[in-house]
């Protein structure tokens, strides 16, 4: 079990540490990068993988498991906010959005195989929906729908799923296309998220681990839930264990730095709890691959 799982985390935490070491010394300017990944590369990877999917009433497990996974744990930190008296728009959201992409896409294909891939991509589609959507509203107390339906990356789902719903063909040149461009999207994530690991200051590890633990408390109550009421194959549930618990996405520190939230906080419960995946995730996987 044990080299197993080393050998389906080496990857992703090698591509971790190049770019650790790229943000160390390089020093290159990623949010040039990001925006590029965001709004070039993960938009294909959505539409080369939807487009292809089998979509029928056998997805509405996952799809109600997703979204178990995400709104669980905000409604199970609203009395922990008001027991510890913190702030729920900035402590809320990292434990509903987490890093469904740069680290969950490639930890689920390098665990699972190419088969993966299509119900790891749905898994990230509803938790950027459901973040730049539920999310925005959330922190700025506003409707953000003109924003959600101008994110390129609702705009590929949109289109890969009215043409596969629609049985349309896709020229084959054009899906090779948008599949060799959203192969992109996965070194990138990995090399962008060490970057940020270089952000890390010391004085804010107490809020690493309290989220991080908050974390799992949160995702296993929403695993507990899937688990007891959502029937799901053996890989989708394993790959469920996985998604319930993973560490915060950087999208968080992003929204809370726009709309003014304890951004410094936010900042440290992102980069100390990506952090600490590496001490989390092979526990974490060993017990999925045991179910």
């Amino acid at each position: 079990m044990f080299e197993q799982v080393s050998g389906i985390l080496f990857p992703v935490f090698a591509l971790v540490l190049v770019g650790y070491s790229v943000g160390r010394w390089i020093r290159p300017d990623f949010k040039a990068i990001n925006r590029i990944n965001m709004d070039t590369f993960t938009p294909a990877l959505v539409f080369s993988s939807l487009v292809a999917m089998p979509l029928d009433t056998e997805q509405i497990p996952l799809l109600s498991a997703a979204l178990i996974a995400v709104l669980v744990p905000g409604i199970v930190m609203i009395p922990i906010c008001k027991l510890m008296k913190i702030e729920f728009r900035a402590w809320a959201p990292p434990h509903m959005f987490r890093n469904s992409g740069n680290l969950a896409i490639p930890l689920f294909t390098y665990t699972f195989g190419e088969s993966a891939l299509a119900s790891a991509v749905l898994l990230f589609v509803v938790s950027a929906c459901t973040h730049i959507s539920l999310g925005l509203t959330l922190l700025s107390n506003g409707n953000p729908l003109k924003q959600v339906v101008r994110m390129p990356i609702f705009l590929a789902a949109a289109a890969a799923l009215t043409i596969n719903l629609a049985g349309f063909s896709l020229w084959q040149p054009l899906y090779e296309a948008t599949a060799l461009l959203g192969q992109a999207a996965v070194p990138v994530m990995l090399l962008s998220l060490g970057a940020q690991m270089c952000n890390m200051r010391l004085s804010g590890i107490k809020i690493g681990i309290l989220c991080t633990l908050q974390s799992l408390f949160t995702g296993a109550v929403a695993f507990g839930l899937i688990y007891a009421f959502i029937p799901l194959p053996t890989m989708q549930l394993q790959m469920m264990v996985l998604f319930a618990m993973l560490p915060p996405a950087v999208m968080n520190y992003l929204f809370a730095e726009r709309f003014d939230i304890q951004p410094e906080q936010v900042a440290s419960m992102v980069l100390y709890g990506n952090f600490f995946s590496v001490l989390t995730l092979p526990v974490l996987l060993s017990f999925a691959l045991s179910l």
